[in-house]
């Protein structure tokens, strides 16, 4: 029995509209004998309900210490990590405080290696960095750290990070292949996101369930943040070329929230687009009927290298779901999903592509119908939520033992 104390800011189950990964595994952790603590914060798209400044809640067997401390990704930048800063400091208390035989670090952001140090150097933990996105760098890619002297110092602390851990875990192939070859580390792991194939993977409740104005047309749908990293702009640019193009069964559903949700429904008014909807956040047990009734799934991602390395959760929910994915980045997943011929990979700046695919697809159901089986075969042999929880638990054990 092993007792493992994980820092992540951002926990949710799947009641709330983000990703469930810690809270899947660590309920089978749990069920295997095993003591999980999760230290979060407060996120916008997660279902954790503050009770003063610290209180302790329980889901399904696991321990959650929800800090008050509240963060959004329509925040301005500064105020974000300023949350990130106050996320860090106030969970070192229980890095002190925790019995624990292994602690995981969860990053991004970068702050929150803060918590696994001081559990690893003051209390002599075994420490497992994980590793969801790449920071800094991929804020660095993105503007959000333009200080030369802050990115060094940052560079520095995911560098110290990294030795400091006993193994490290990586959301997907490319990030281990990032680190091993600038960085040198070879204590690496990959465990990706995994597909929730007991919500996803169950069988559709009728198409009625959706609205009436989508009972006849052919879905795109895209569900997470409304912003640039996910290159939101894209989607509004291809919904005004199939409106030119006077497309109009096919219907762009966007569900979420962020910095450039107000300019596309503005933009949406603006240009009396009919072909694509902007539908507010909602519970991951909502959101599987929009997507196990979609066409396509989409996931794009601007047009940065470091976003070659990402592992959205929304594209294993649609393999999941046996629904084929549209993707704009040049890495792993276009390997996967040439592989698998469960999608495709379309350009991250022109949105003539996109909608090329949208037309092939929405007029050809039997090749639709062959990557929709294609992506559910493929969640059902790599990444189930049992098979990955698996292997993450595998690596903390191994952590323990100290090797």
């Amino acid at each position: 029995m092993a007792r493992i104390v994980y820092f992540y800011q951002y926990f949710s189950t799947p009641k709330g509209a983000w990703g469930t990964r810690v809270y899947e595994f660590a309920r089978q952790w749990v069920a295997q004998g095993h003591q999980v603590t999760v230290v979060s914060s407060v996120y916008s798209k997660s279902d954790l309900q503050p009770k003063g400044l610290v209180s302790t809640q329980w889901f399904d067997g696991i321990e959650v210490k929800v800090l008050n401390v509240r963060i959004d990704n329509r925040q301005p930048v500064w105020k974000r990590i300023l949350s990130f800063i106050k996320y860090s400091l106030l969970s070192s208390w229980y890095a002190l405080r925790l019995p624990a035989h292994v602690v995981v670090a969860s990053s991004g952001p970068i702050t929150a290696g803060l918590p696994g140090l001081v559990a690893r150097y003051l209390r002599g933990r075994k420490m497992v960095f994980e590793v969801r996105d790449l920071w800094p760098e991929g804020a660095i890619a993105m503007g959000m750290l333009q200080n030369k002297w802050l990115q060094k110092a940052a560079y520095a602390f995911e560098n110290r990070c990294y030795k400091a851990a006993h193994l490290i875990v990586c959301l997907s192939p490319g990030m281990a292949k990032n680190i091993t070859q600038r960085l040198g580390h070879t204590h690496v792991h990959a465990v990706p996101n995994a597909s929730d194939m007991a919500l996803f993977g169950a069988p559709p409740q009728p198409r009625t369930i959706l609205p009436a104005w989508a009972q006849n047309k052919q879905l795109a749908v895209y569900t997470g943040n409304i912003g640039p990293v996910n290159n939101s702009m894209l989607l509004l640019k291809a919904a005004a070329l199939l409106h030119q193009q006077q497309q109009h069964h096919i219907m762009l559903v966007l569900i979420g929230q962020g910095q450039q949700q107000q300019a596309i429904e503005q933009a949406i008014k603006q240009q009396a687009l009919p072909n694509i909807k902007v539908l507010p956040l909602m519970p991951k047990t909502q959101v599987v009927h929009w997507v196990q009734h979609a066409m396509c799934a989409l996931v794009p991602l601007s047009n940065r290298p470091v976003l070659n390395t990402s592992s959205p959760n929304k594209l294993f929910d649609a393999l999941a779901a046996g629904t084929p994915v549209i993707q704009t980045t040049q890495g792993w997943l276009k390997t996967l999903l040439d592989t698998h011929q469960c999608g495709a990979t379309v350009s991250a700046q022109n949105p003539e592509p996109l909608v090329a695919t949208l037309l092939e697809w929405a007029a050809n159901e039997t090749l639709r119908t062959q990557m929709g089986q294609a992506a559910k075969t493929l969640a059902q042999q790599q990444f189930t939520k049992e098979k990955l929880g698996h292997d993450m638990l595998t690596v903390l054990l191994k952590a323990q033992a100290g090797n």
